[in-house]
């Protein structure tokens, strides 16, 4: 067992986050059936994934001060076990209602993600934490990829209730490797603005945490708007089955993953907001290509996915660095600042691809969606370069306290 003081192992904070995405997409293949055996309409069984979202947001607002108030392992020690016990209960649940409500439960995972960006940056110097936060990373574009095939296959050889004892399976051995691995790693927030229970106030006057935190809520807006708007692009336009769907859906993550993969292993060479506006620079120039060819009347499957899956790909290398630096604002109040960050990013995620589908027609879908996720992209830009002024004003501050 490691000591009380130790950081949890690379291992660890990878498998939390993995299972923090698991528990949104890894059941979706099973929604038809759910709806069917507890005899209740789909859009009620839906909920299941919106309400669990919103839940997510407002966990990630509670969980995010409450570590730096009480440490990163009870908080995290309490959310899996919170999840474990609410994932058995939806498997064993016979009503609608009972499944749902255990099911809003199982948010308490979110801790997983917020908390292990927080205990990177608690051990390790922004630059070097960017790096270490591209291979966490890589698991949250893997997750996603392989937990509806998962699900899929649970499903049809034991029912859709199978996916919600993994569920709990999963979670109680993961309790278990938190629990001789997982060491505290926030320092004693002494009379700081933590102990006073403020940290949500402090970040909120904060620029510092902003310009970063909006980066990445609207660089991850440009990917919501893609799932929100490929499908109807994918069979109105292109008329393509759903095996060939799938496939154009999960190229934007195999995008987000090799960028992720760069990102750690370039992130620690440079600054913060070099890495942001390289992403963001990346995103909006394939995006735009690919408008470009839309406008002209080039549209194509090739033209159009091989132009949003830049957005996956700068996704990768700009959000290590945007979360990075949204946590160093204020270092003592990481928890809060990763929290706040996640709970802007699903809120932000969650306009924005309502916005999409209002929008959207099929006449005008493949450049109508482009122009969305390029100004999604372009407000991306536009806040990473925020982050490289203030960036460069804080540097111009230090030379002059050295210099005096």
């Amino acid at each position: 067992m490691r000591a009380a003081t130790s950081p949890p192992s690379l291992v660890t904070l990878v498998l939390l986050t993995a299972l923090s995405t698991l528990t949104l997409n890894m059941f979706l293949p099973s929604l038809a059936g759910m709806a069917e055996d507890f005899e209740a309409p789909y859009a009620t069984v839906s909920l299941a994934v919106a309400g669990y979202l919103a839940v997510t947001a407002v966990v990630q607002l509670i969980v995010g001060p409450l570590s730096d108030r009480l440490g990163r392992r009870p908080v995290l020690l309490a959310g899996t076990a919170i999840f474990t016990l609410a994932s058995l209960a939806c498997a064993l649940a016979q009503d609608v209602w009972v499944f749902l409500a255990f099911r809003m439960l199982q948010a308490a995972i979110a801790s997983g993600y917020a908390l292990s960006l927080a205990i990177v940056r608690d051990t390790t110097p922004a630059r070097q934490a960017a790096g270490v936060i591209g291979s966490i990373s890589m698991a949250m574009a893997l997750a996603p990829m392989l937990g509806p095939m998962l699900g899929g296959l649970l499903d049809t050889v034991l029912g859709w209730r199978a996916t919600f004892w993994f569920y709990g399976a999963a979670g109680a051995v993961l309790f278990a490797l938190c629990w001789v691995d997982l060491g505290e790693t926030r320092k004693p927030p002494a009379d700081t603005e933590a102990a006073k229970g403020q940290g949500l106030r402090s970040l909120a006057s904060a620029a510092a945490f902003w310009a970063p935190a909006l980066c990445t809520a609207l660089s991850t807006g440009a990917f919501y708007i893609f799932l929100a708007g490929a499908p109807l692009v994918a069979q109105a336009v292109f008329d393509v089955t759903t095996a060939v769907l799938g496939f154009y859906i999960g190229s934007i993550t195999l995008g987000f993953l090799t960028g992720s993969f760069l990102a750690s292993r370039l992130a620690p060479r440079y600054r913060l907001s070099t890495m942001m506006l390289a992403g963001r620079i990346m995103a909006c120039t394939g995006l735009s290509l690919g408008l470009g060819l839309a406008l002209i009347g080039i549209v194509s499957p090739l033209s159009f996915f091989g132009a949003t899956v830049f957005v996956g790909l700068g996704n990768g290398i700009t959000m290590p660095s945007s979360n990075a630096a949204a946590m160093s604002a204020m270092p003592r109040l990481a928890g809060t600042a990763a929290g706040l960050s996640g709970a802007l990013t699903v809120g932000s995620g969650a306009a924005l691809t309502s916005l999409a589908g209002i929008i959207l027609t099929q006449t005008s879908a493949p450049e109508t969606l482009l122009t969305l996720m390029l100004g999604a992209s372009l407000a991306g830009l536009a806040a990473a370069l925020w982050t490289r002024r203030l960036e460069s004003i804080a540097d111009r501050a230090d030379r002059s306290e050295s210099l005096a």
